[in-house]
């Protein structure tokens, strides 16, 4: 695989935010020209932001093309210092910066446990209060987006594209942001989130991933079809979904695709690395990430090898960003 630099393409493919960055309209240039080849991918706990993605590296010989973290709060003090150095690191190596958003519900103090706000319940009373305007709780969930908007502020003073991917898994039970469908449901959060991100705070870097979750029938653990949580074209750049457990379904891949109608898709998490032959079979995945630690825990060394050496798979020193 020979390098690939960003400032060969013309921008014919925009983003949606009509004055994203020149910085995000390359980035999503180089995606649309992907041309049926995948961008290797691992996320890292912010905690150790580098950590997982190094050993990607030990164990592949190959630096991921994506390195990815997350903006979640769970510790004593905000993490937005330390991703934003990590990122700027990253960035100069030559990754492509990609950050999600565990984020607990807007009625909790931050910082936010797993189980008693990320995963906790929340009524369908304070969702209705959520999306109207001027509610305490809507006013309070505006206070968390503006926090993690002086974040994402400063990676845009550096001219920092990121794959911006909140509220992932919203097709699934298990997050506070789950399992709402319908335009007054997940799709009205995501709408007021872009809203607020990119006209009143003017966050302009971000290129939108909207980022479900495989769909499954699990009793419990259900994952629903992707479209009735899928907030339009107008606000979406990217669509992505998570799988683990081997569960690439191309009846799902080829769902996804139709409700993409030509929008770039992605694996914005998985847990097993899919074997080549299903990259094959499903060739407009643009990238995929590995989940953190899950890169030692559910693959082989040699699956890990077999991915980062496949012919389609591009790594971090097959490209280059050039800004």
């Amino acid at each position: 695989m020979t390098a690939i630099l960003f400032t060969t393409y013309s921008y014919a493919q925009q983003p949606v935010n009509k004055d994203a960055s020149i910085e995000a309209q390359k980035l999503l240039s180089f995606i649309y020209n992907l041309d049926q080849n995948i961008l290797s991918g691992q996320h890292s706990y912010n905690e150790e932001p580098d950590h997982f993605y190094n050993i990607a590296e030990n164990i592949s010989g190959k630096y991921p093309a994506v390195w990815g973290t997350d903006l979640y709060w769970n510790r004593e003090n905000n993490p937005g210092e330390r991703i934003v150095r990590e990122a700027k690191k990253k960035h100069k190596e030559g990754a492509i910066i990609t950050l999600m958003w565990h984020v607990g519900r807007p009625i909790d103090e931050a910082p936010y446990g797993w189980s008693s706000s990320v995963q906790n319940d929340f009524s369908q009373e304070q969702w209705k209060a959520l999306i109207t305007d001027g509610t305490a709780i809507n006013k309070r969930w505006k206070a968390q987006v503006d926090t993690i908007a002086k974040t994402l502020n400063k990676l845009q003073k550096a001219n920092i594209p990121v794959l911006w991917r909140p509220y992932h898994e919203m097709n699934g039970v298990w997050f506070w942001w789950g399992n709402q469908p319908g335009k007054n449901g997940y799709q009205k959060l995501w709408k007021m989130l872009y809203h607020r991100l990119t006209t009143v705070h003017k966050i302009n870097n971000l290129i939108w991933v909207w980022n479900a979750n495989g769909p499954r029938d699990i009793p419990y653990d259900e994952a629903y079809a992707y479209k009735d949580f899928y907030p339009g074209k107008e606000f979406v750049d990217i669509l992505a979904t998570d799988v683990y457990h081997y569960d690439y379904e191309q009846k799902d891949y080829e769902s996804l695709l139709k409700l993409a109608d030509g929008k770039p898709i992605a694996l914005g998490e998985v847990g097993q690395l899919p074997k080549t032959n299903i990259l094959e079979r499903q060739p407009k995945w643009s990238w995929f990430m590995v989940w953190s630690d899950w890169i030692e825990t559910a693959n082989t060394n040699e699956r890990v090898q077999n991915v980062f050496d496949f012919h389609k798979t591009i790594n971090r020193n097959e490209i280059s960003l050039k800004f």
